[in-house]
């Protein structure tokens, strides 16, 4: 049987290339991942943003834009980051006819790849530069929070539930884990939407901070993080958004939510 992790291009040396070619996106299953979860199916989506996105026009003159791709999670696949990047920068020494058209060929590349449509935006620098200027939501900021003895390993028993109720935003900036494949730290900023009782904030901060030496994809992380919030805190709405420090100059930001909403696009600070 055939093992999709096995020859991923995550952690491999190789060289990049600079002219078109699809065939370098690779597939990763969701449900590699989901099937050691209770809950299978989620709301939501991964927003990835590309800072380093080139080609030629026509004439050769190189132009450069900033990507953003929306991949809903309900997609059969994520695609392996890596592959991502040695895609988007195949684009480099090709020309398209015009930005219209490359974002055409996106879309329909990552379509095929995702199994399922995904949106494609590409902005000019300074129009990218505007849009970071928007405000993220009011929350309560988890890390002023004293910690005693941090757990070495995610667990959904760090969690207590409080007596009061909380409708609003927690945040942290704390949130890190390792990739799965290379060993690599990810550092994220994470803010999670919550309408019911509320959980004790000095739990919730111990348990995302216990992700600290965890292995595994941006998304798995998050999707194990809302699972064990779900179960635990069992709210009335909540919603779960972790942007995380770009990495070779591509960003995973993945969403999940309780029912159907517009996916965020404000920036963490970090960014």
């Amino acid at each position: 049987m055939h093992d999709p992790m096995s020859n991923l291009k995550l952690g491999q040396s190789q060289a990049y290339v600079e002219h078109y070619d699809p065939g370098l996106l690779q597939p990763i299953p969701r449900d590699l991942s989901r099937r050691h979860l209770p809950r299978k199916q989620f709301l939501g989506a991964d927003i990835w943003t590309a800072y380093e996105l080139s080609w030629l026009a026509p004439d050769g003159k190189p132009l450069v834009a900033i990507g953003e791709f929306i991949i809903p999670c309900d997609s059969a696949n994520l695609i392996e980051s890596k592959s991502f990047k040695y895609y988007l920068n195949s684009f480099n020494q090709t020309q398209v006819a015009s930005k219209g058209e490359l974002r055409e060929i996106l879309v329909r590349d990552l379509s095929l790849v995702a199994g399922v449509s995904v949106s494609v935006q590409l902005f000019d620098l300074q129009e990218f530069t505007l849009r970071r200027q928007e405000s993220t939501p009011a929350s309560v900021l988890l890390d002023v929070y004293p910690l005693e003895g941090a757990a070495v390993a995610p667990d959904p028993g760090l969690l207590r539930v409080a007596d009061e109720r909380f409708d609003g935003v927690w945040c942290s900036h704390l949130l890190k884990s390792n990739c799965p494949v290379t060993g690599q730290p990810d550092w994220a900023s994470i803010w999670i939407g919550w309408r019911g009782k509320a959980l004790q904030s000095e739990s919730l901060l111990r348990y995302l901070v216990s992700y600290r030496q965890h292995q595994d994809f941006h998304e798995n992380c998050v999707e194990r993080i809302y699972t064990d919030l779900e179960f635990v805190g069992r709210p009335e709405s909540m919603w779960v958004y972790a942007r995380y420090t770009r990495r070779g100059g591509l960003d995973i930001n993945p969403f999940r939510s309780s029912c159907q909403r517009e996916v965020p696009i404000w920036l963490a600070p970090r960014q």
